[in-house]
């Protein structure tokens, strides 16, 4: 690639990174050499770019830089209109008109010939059910995972027994038919994934979680990794009950 493209390269690659990165790794990735890297990021930085950090350390680009989305590619912008059309057909109103307006606002903000590679990308996102209800209780859950704030939930299993219990969740799966919300169970102890079609009630509590959030997630996975490996878990997990964790009660 020319210079221009790999500098736009070097961008994207320090955007995927939340921490700060070596020149090393940035230099693997782009498949140049460190002193031509070191070149690039000065280039950058040179232009107005915000990157902090320094050779021997690592750079980071600062939040807020915008790349416009003149140098989205087609595959890029192909991805964004598949995603958005996807939320779109959820149950989740808020996220649905979120996803609206962000394809808006890159189309607004992007050239002619840009917003009609949005509007015609010839994609389409198949969703299993064309008349599937609104569902509230997903904005609910996602406002408690933002403020990291209990959960109250009535819940009812299989039986149709309900029972109330706190939780903190920390995840939530969008299947095509379903939602499951991965939660730390204050009345069991441990961790748990909720059915949203169980969920009778839900409101946002004012305790704060125990941990935060991304160190429960962190947890939450490492179980889940652990437990669905087994055969013998993974067949349990299937049923219902609550005898491993976290699964779907």
């Amino acid at each position: 690639m020319d210079k221009t493209e790999r500098l736009f390269a070097v961008m994207d690659a320090l955007r995927r990174h939340r921490r700060p990165v070596t020149a090393q790794q940035l230099a693997d990735e782009q498949a140049v050499s460190v002193r031509t890297l070191y070149r690039d990021i000065q280039t950058l930085i040179g232009l107005g770019a915000p990157i902090d950090g320094e050779a021997g350390i690592g750079y980071m680009l600062r939040p807020g830089f915008f790349l416009p989305p003149l140098m989205f590619t087609p595959e890029e912008l192909e991805a964004l209109v598949l995603g958005a059309q996807w939320v779109q057909g959820q149950p989740d109103d808020g996220l649905s008109a979120a996803a609206q307006n962000a394809l808006g606002k890159i189309a607004t903000a992007s050239p002619d010939d840009l917003r009609d590679r949005i509007s015609n990308t010839g994609l389409w996102a198949a969703q299993t059910s064309w008349t599937r209800e609104s569902e509230p209780l997903l904005g609910t859950v996602r406002e408690a995972m933002r403020a990291e704030k209990a959960l109250h939930l009535r819940y009812a299993d299989e039986a149709g027994n309900e029972t109330r219990r706190p939780v903190w969740p920390v995840t939530l799966a969008y299947y095509e038919d379903k939602q499951i919300v991965g939660a730390w169970c204050t009345l069991r102890q441990d961790f748990r994934n909720f059915r949203i079609d169980r969920i009778r009630g839900a409101e946002l509590g004012t305790e704060p979680f125990g941990k935060r959030r991304v160190i429960l997630l962190k947890e939450w996975e490492a179980i889940w990794s652990a437990r669905t490996t087994r055969p013998d878990t993974m067949a349990a997990a299937s049923r219902e009950g609550e005898r491993d964790a976290p699964k779907a009660v």
